[in-house]
């Protein structure tokens, strides 16, 4: 029969054992959040699939202790693939962004025209791009390349737009021609939040009707 004492001893080596080996199979966990102008594209990293994004977003476990992948890819029918690679590594507990803009997969331009660019240049990264009322991308480092058709309409204005800033709008004035890139540039204003006033106190408003009342009362006394 086992004694307690070589049982305890057993005890101790597994308490000794499983965290170690727990480590060595789980790893520290942190996360990937991936984020897109489509829904329900497909992501992946280092050519392994992780799923599709909803409203724009997909969380992406990551184990600390494995293998770290350096690049990323994001792809839907209808939208060119969008590659990239990944720079920053999550430490336990933390959360990377990444961004991916996916372009419309257009038909070739028509006879005779031709394709020029714009590129917006922003300071926060994630905010939509739109010339005129046309959604166009969002910002991925601290740009993002729009594909227009120098033949087409002329584009009159560009909005950079995100949650928490201050829309930026400009004016396009310069067109691209064929193979030309025109540069554009928004820098976005964080919105300050609106100070409110505290209401006053129903013990403030007591204390105070009480100091009246004990003025008054003395005023007659005397």
């Amino acid at each position: 029969m086992v004694s307690l004492k070589h049982f305890m001893a057993l005890i101790i080596a597994i308490a000794v054992i499983l965290p170690a080996a727990s480590a060595m199979v789980g790893g520290d966990k942190a996360w990937y959040l991936v984020h897109s102008n489509v829904d329900d594209a497909n992501v992946y990293f280092g050519g392994e699939y992780q799923g599709q994004t909803t409203n724009g977003e997909l969380y992406i476990e990551y184990y600390t202790t494995g293998t770290p992948v350096t690049n990323f890819m994001v792809q839907k029918d209808g939208y060119t693939t969008y590659s990239g690679a990944i720079t920053q590594f999550p430490a336990k507990g933390e959360v990377v962004d990444l961004y991916a803009t996916l372009q419309s997969a257009e038909p070739a331009p028509p006879i005779g025209g031709s394709i020029g660019y714009y590129t917006v240049y922003a300071n926060v990264n994630g905010a939509s791009v739109y010339f005129d009322s046309d959604f166009k991308g969002t910002i991925a480092n601290g740009e993002l390349t729009v594909q227009v058709y120098t033949t087409g309409t002329p584009y009159n204005t560009y909005r950079v737009s995100m949650n928490g800033y201050s829309d930026f709008t400009g004016q396009i004035t310069d067109y691209p021609a064929q193979g030309e890139t025109v540069k554009l540039h928004a820098t976005l204003q964080p919105v300050q939040p609106t100070p409110t006033k505290s209401p006053v106190s129903i013990l403030t408003t007591f204390a105070a009707i009480a100091g009246i009342a004990a003025v008054l009362l003395a005023s007659r006394r005397e």
